[in-house]
């Protein structure tokens, strides 16, 4: 999987683990594949609360906006990284989760 740098200040240093985490020859969705990768810290928890807005940054009340620094694709599945390693996986119709994987 390429992940793509979308922000001017992205570096691939900022993915940490995170590539490895999934894998598009492994047929579960990324939810999943973060679940049981990233199991030794805490796993896919989802976080309540975030609103994913068009241009893709995310909102949360009375916190900055969170841009994205990065995005791949996994089949249908669009996965964006942000700032204090928040991670986004958008479904095709658009709705999402957000969990942080750090």
């Amino acid at each position: 999987m390429i992940w793509i740098g979308v922000h001017p200040q992205f570096t691939p240093d900022m993915l940490g683990f995170l590539p490895s985490l999934v894998d598009d020859r492994d047929p579960r969705p990324a939810r999943e594949q973060f679940d049981s990768n990233y199991s030794y810290g805490g796993g896919w928890v989802p976080f309540k609360g975030f609103t994913l807005l068009p241009n893709g940054g995310l909102s949360y009340p009375g916190d900055p906006i969170l841009m994205p620094l990065a995005k791949t694709q996994l089949r249908d599945e669009r996965i964006v990284f942000y700032d204090c390693s928040w991670v986004a996986v958008i479904q095709p119709d658009g709705t999402f989760e957000v969990a942080r994987l750090d």
